[in-house]
């Protein structure tokens, strides 16, 4: 299956936006399938990665450490967690659009080309906009279009960053009949049947 990673990119940048949206104001600090990180961790999270993903193409390191996210709202945002995302992701895009004709681009995962960088860039997305989801009871699932394309991506980083940084969980195995989506879910960590401990 050919995979156009930009195209995965926008999907999966606007399946974050949407989810980051739909946010309750009272939801930052639940719980979520990232079982050490609120919420809010989990969006800075993500905003970091998208961040730290381009930074060897804008030569700019991202606002904050990836791995060790804030429980509070990023600085300059002024409390506007959609405005700050977005203004990220905008920033991403160009960065990948203005390599997509390159054959090789550093990242931090080593040279690959540039659909391939934004297409890893697109599954960090999309499967934190899942967590995000989940957390705060949104009926917006990952779909098992975007999850086919994240396939190859998937493929190419996951067991790479977990066995390197143990920054992806265990395999959660699923039935052997899932879609597409619970498979890539349980293939980077996640149970897809997770939902929020009861009080």
């Amino acid at each position: 299956m050919s995979v156009d990673g930009f195209a995965l990119l926008a999907g999966a940048h606007e399946y974050l936006l949407t989810v980051v949206r739909g946010v309750p104001e009272g939801a930052w600090g639940a719980p979520t399938p990232c079982s050490e990180w609120t919420v809010r961790q989990v969006l800075n999270h993500a905003r970091l990665d998208q961040q730290a993903l381009v930074m060897q193409i804008t030569e700019e390191a991202p606002a904050g450490d990836p791995f060790d996210p804030a429980d509070a709202p990023a600085d300059g945002s002024g409390g506007d967690a959609v405005a700050e995302l977005a203004r990220v992701l905008e920033g991403a895009a160009k960065a990948w659009e203005s390599v997509r004709d390159a054959e090789s681009v550093p990242t931090p995962m080593g040279p690959m080309p540039a659909g391939a960088g934004a297409a890893v860039a697109a599954l960090d997305a999309a499967v934190h906009a899942w967590d995000i989801a989940r957390a705060t009871g949104q009926d917006l699932p990952l779909t098992d279009s975007l999850a086919e394309g994240l396939e190859s991506p998937a493929a190419r980083i996951v067991d790479f960053v977990r066995d390197s940084f143990g920054k992806f969980g265990p395999v959660v195995e699923v039935p052997a009949d899932a879609g597409p989506a619970a498979k890539l879910l349980g293939f980077t960590g996640r149970d897809p049947q997770w939902t929020p401990p009861t009080a």
